[in-house]
């Protein structure tokens, strides 16, 4: 039997007379895409994109049936080029998998060798998949205020949507780093777990309802924002000047109805993230400084991890906006 012929159990999505529906099914490595890498998942991780791509978002995926998992990892097990070799723990995320590339939801993905990052030291599959997309993009937040100067003894620092995953990993970073985390979230009953992971305020969403003033008085010096639209327009005008907010989401909206006055007259910074496209070696460089001084151990040990039977009520959980913390697909447990 050729490796081809190798069947493997996958989450697929299927468009049918009731809608999207998702389900386990049987396939065969030869059902994959074309690449130069074939990796056994031991672990996935959920995301919103996820979600969207279960719900039959055309944007995010064209084409279905379709395995999601826009996060992998685990071991590769046929390369055809020397660079990623046969063997060794890898991490893929971004790019197109999950999108348009069958993904992590599936036992096997087969993806070009130039997603492939190596597994850090000291970590396993479940570990790299704690973090995932969600903890990358939240590194990546991060270090861009990093790079602008961001500094503890500027004053507080807000994060919004901080009970999700890029969120509550962001509260955590930012508070081992010396900062003064304001975790601002729309889940009250999470404002104890939000300061076990070092937040020193918690605050309702409504503290970023819309207000029409076009600036209002200066409470944080910096932020991260993980859910876009109004509460971001808020969220501006009340950074001090001279401050920055790094952004990386649009579950409240992908408008931004704000106005030029906290740019030109207190010089804050709008810093868009990517975790996507960027270029393997910022993805590795984070993943590493997550693996060593950025490791989070209250996300590593508040992570729970399910099976392939539970995707279906996670992942609409995700779009009712009822998800929080960090959900681990162990494939192990199907």
């Amino acid at each position: 039997m050729t490796i081809d012929t190798t069947e493997f159990r996958a989450w697929r999505v299927e468009e049918t007379d009731a809608g999207f529906v998702g389900r386990e099914r049987t396939l065969r490595i030869a059902d994959l895409p074309d690449g130069e890498v074939l990796v056994r998942v031991a672990h996935s991780s959920l995301n919103y994109k996820d979600a969207l791509s279960a719900s039959g978002n055309r944007g995010v995926t064209r084409q279905y049936p379709h395995t999601p998992g826009i996060d992998a990892a685990g071991e590769v097990v046929a390369s055809s080029v020397d660079a990623v070799t046969v063997g060794r723990p890898v991490i893929v995320t971004g790019y197109d998998l999950g999108m348009n590339t069958d993904g992590g939801f599936g036992e096997y993905i087969r993806v070009p060798a130039s997603w492939c990052v190596p597994m850090p030291s000291g970590w396993d599959s479940r570990t790299a998949m704690v973090y995932g997309t969600a903890g990358l993009t939240a590194g990546l937040c991060v270090r861009k205020l990093l790079r602008m100067g961001a500094a503890p003894e500027q004053g507080r620092v807000a994060v919004t949507g901080a009970s999700g995953a890029v969120g509550s990993v962001a509260v955590e970073l930012l508070a081992k780093l010396g900062f003064e985390v304001v975790a601002i979230s729309g889940k009250a009953d999470h404002a104890d777990q939000l300061r076990q992971l070092g937040a020193t305020e918690v605050m309702g969403r409504d503290a970023l309802a819309e207000d029409r003033k076009p600036l209002l008085k200066p409470e944080f010096a910096n932020a991260v924002d993980t859910v876009g639209g109004v509460p971001l327009a808020e969220l501006l005008k009340r950074i001090q000047p001279g401050g920055s907010v790094s952004i990386c989401g649009l579950v409240a909206g992908p408008q931004l109805p704000t106005s030029v006055f906290p740019f030109i007259l207190r010089g804050i910074n709008l810093l868009g993230v990517d975790s996507v496209d960027i270029p393997l070696a910022e993805k590795a460089e984070i993943w590493e400084k997550l693996a060593g001084p950025w490791a989070c151990p209250g996300i590593e040990a508040s992570a729970r991890d399910i099976g392939r039977s539970q995707l279906d009520e996670c992942l609409k959980a995700f779009l009712a906006g009822a998800s929080a913390g960090k959900r681990v697909l162990d494939h192990a447990l199907d």
